[in-house]
């Protein structure tokens, strides 16, 4: 049985999921019950676990090394990503 919270989490990760490949990136979603996306850069082969987490503020995207994004501000943590992986 899945949880408000996994239901909730997934919905995030999701919605960034589906704007990865208008910023070049590539993602599956994986984890089953326990969901996390994982991304990479086509081009430069740099990958991450994005993870969401909720806060006081709402739910806040984290990745490594030490990136974060906004789930309510899906372009901007998309772009974020985007930055990060194409670092190198």
């Amino acid at each position: 049985m899945t949880s408000t919270y996994t239901g909730e989490r997934r919905t995030h990760l999701e919605a960034l999921a589906e704007l990865l490949p208008d910023h070049g990136l590539v993602g599956r979603m994986i984890g089953g019950d326990d969901p996390v996306l994982w991304a990479w850069h086509p081009r430069t082969g740099r990958q991450t676990i994005i993870f969401a987490t909720p806060t006081t503020g709402g739910w806040l995207f984290l990745w490594a090394p030490g990136g974060q994004g906004e789930a309510d501000d899906l372009e901007a943590a998309a772009e974020k990503l985007k930055s990060t992986l194409s670092e190198g």
